[in-house]
């Protein structure tokens, strides 16, 4: 059954999108009576479709739903092109990611204007609410501002950092020694890697540099590993 974010609640009906209407009646093609669920405010609703060209969504009752991994997880990365941008914020949301931000590093490669940066967030808002839908939660993540490195310091709970020096704990000991805890931040480096003055300044901050592994992996694949990992550590 298609998943949809509501925008507005009145009395017994839900209000969606444009976008989500037009899925609805050209991509989906559905009709009158229809059966949709719908999300507002982290409440999921099973809905039917009205007679009014479709775009009334009335509540037929509130549902119970899975409740999602125990633990808060904050992804923190630097500005990269587009494609792969889009890729992290989706495969991101899939993981259970619940906040993304955007963060200045000296290697990023993308430097981008406060205008162009809240238009690339428009972007970002609408893969991420696509995915969630997708993928059945009743929440889409929370994307910041741009910030830089020393914004990072009132983040509470576990603080990762992702290095490829050698002789540090991997992530699944670091994990392991951490399973009580209910918050996870991790940081990712750009393409050209963090900077030893900036691993330094993220240590000074509380962060712990933990390595996935021998391998170099692409900038885009490293958050689904350390995800994937995550999500596999904390299942219940």
């Amino acid at each position: 059954m298609q998943r949809y974010f509501a925008k507005e609640k009145n009395n017994n009906q839900l209000i969606l999108n444009n976008d989500d209407f037009y899925h609805i009646k050209t991509v989906m093609r559905m009709k009158e009576n229809d059966r949709i669920e719908v999300v507002y405010n982290k409440i999921l609703y099973l809905c039917t479709l009205g007679s009014s060209n479709l775009e009334e969504i009335n509540i037929v009752k509130e549902l119970e739903h899975n409740i999602d991994n125990r633990v808060n997880i904050t992804l923190i990365i630097p500005l990269l092109k587009e494609q792969k941008m889009d890729l992290i914020f989706q495969k991101a949301t899939e993981l259970g990611v619940n906040k993304i931000i955007p963060i200045i590093m000296e290697r990023s490669i993308i430097n981008i204007d406060k205008n162009k940066f809240n238009k690339k967030r428009e972007r970002w808002n609408r893969i991420c609410k696509e995915a969630s839908e997708q993928s059945k939660r009743i929440d889409v993540p929370i994307i910041t501002d741009l910030k830089k490195l020393k914004d990072l310091d009132k983040l509470e709970g576990l603080k990762l950092v992702c290095s490829t020096s050698k002789d540090i704990m991997s992530v699944k000991m670091c994990l392991k020694n951490n399973d009580k805890c209910d918050r996870i931040n991790i940081v990712i480096g750009p393409e050209g890697g963090i900077t030893e003055n900036e691993e330094k300044i993220l240590v000074s901050l509380g962060f712990n540099r933990v390595t996935l592994g021998n391998r170099i992996l692409r900038v885009e694949t490293v958050p689904m590993v350390i995800l994937s990992i995550i999500n596999y550590e904390f299942m219940e």
